[in-house]
């Protein structure tokens, strides 16, 4: 019987995501692409043993850096193992499902289809901000046991305001996930702040964003307790790498200057929103509370594919609801952020 015969339906027919470089291959110039942290900040050279499976120490430099308990943490191998275990934690396959609400982080959908989750999905307004009656209909009429606000949210850069987090949560009968990987760009409150009056909140962090460690996958889920017992029980031992946890231990005890550096990235954001707004060609910025900006351009797929010729290296979020035309753009190091500035003029002027 051949492999395919094999597969789970589900899988056979699985569209997987598809991450930032999957779109390019080969060498460039310049990569603002997958809204990494243009710096490396820390090095080590120590690794002679296998890594604590509970990453403790990791989990007691994040509690101090962010005022939380560490009852109350999940280490795992970026944010995206976290989100595959509250799917095998909560979700029954064939028979539960998930809520999003798009566009939106692509892996919410990919792991959904995975672990054979039903999807429903409500797409965000035009300005993208949430339905929120919508959302409130399919809770009450389909009453998924997953429900995702990804904020500032991934591709359009927009936060949801605590508020509606909050009522949404309270709404909601099954598990609400805030997935807060870009928080550090931003000056709205974390959703962490909601955890004690609602035990169905998981809020996700990862330091692949402003800590600058997108190579060491590190992800945390703040929960309750009991939440945070179970998820351990779930997930895979010793599968955070030593070098992994040195590196964020080292990285979180270095908070003031990360957050320093944070926020020299959302100033440089802001002078190349400028920038952009006087290129003939780009039609609508979308405003951002993270380390990249949504760009409207003329006829973006014959952009996007000029860019990579010449090595400048953005995302193409065309395909993606309400993103039509749009590229999506990291905010890099001054230098990189002004070649990509020049060579996208060139561009532009040229179709």
């Amino acid at each position: 019987m051949s492999i395919e015969k094999l597969l789970r339906d589900n899988i056979r027919v699985l569209e997987p995501y598809s991450s930032a470089r999957d779109d390019f291959s080969g060498t460039a110039a310049v990569f603002l692409d997958a809204n990494e942290n243009f710096q490396n900040m820390i090095s080590f050279d120590r690794i002679n043993r296998y890594p604590d499976p509970r990453s403790l120490e990791v989990k007691k430099a994040f509690a101090k850096a962010y005022g939380v308990d560490v009852k109350n943490l999940t280490i795992g191998n970026g944010s995206d193992e976290l989100i595959d275990i509250l799917y095998r934690m909560f979700c029954e396959c064939k028979r539960d499902s998930v809520l999003i609400m798009p566009p939106t982080y692509g892996e919410y959908k990919v792991l959904a289809a995975i672990n054979d989750v039903n999807i429903i999905s409500v797409v965000q307004k035009p300005d993208f901000t949430l339905d929120i009656e919508s959302i409130k209909r399919e809770l009450d009429e389909k009453a998924p046991k997953l429900m995702f606000l990804c904020s500032p949210n991934n591709p359009t850069g927009a936060s949801i305001p605590l508020s509606q987090i909050k009522e949404l949560a309270q709404y909601n009968k099954g598990i609400t996930v805030v997935d807060e990987a870009y928080i550090d760009f931003s000056t709205n409150e974390s959703a962490i702040s909601l955890i004690s009056e609602n035990e169905r909140i998981v809020v996700l962090r990862t330091l692949s964003k402003a800590w600058g460690l997108a190579g060491g996958r590190i992800g945390i889920a703040i929960a309750s307790e009991e939440i945070t017992s179970i998820m351990y029980k779930v997930k895979y031992p010793y599968n955070i790498p030593l070098p992994s946890q040195l590196c964020a231990i080292k990285a979180l005890n270095s908070y003031s200057k990360v957050m320093e550096e944070a926020k020299k990235i959302t100033i440089e954001r802001e002078r190349i929103r400028s920038a952009l707004e006087t290129i003939d060609g780009v039609e609508k910025i979308f405003p951002s509370d993270t380390n990249f900006l949504l760009v409207k351009v003329k006829r973006a797929n014959e952009a996007y594919d000029e860019l990579s010729k010449r090595g400048i290296i953005v995302r193409n979020r065309s395909k993606e609801v309400l993103c039509a035309s749009c590229l999506r753009i990291t905010i890099g190091s001054r230098a990189e952020n002004d070649l990509m500035l020049s060579t996208l003029k060139e561009v532009l002027s040229e179709l």
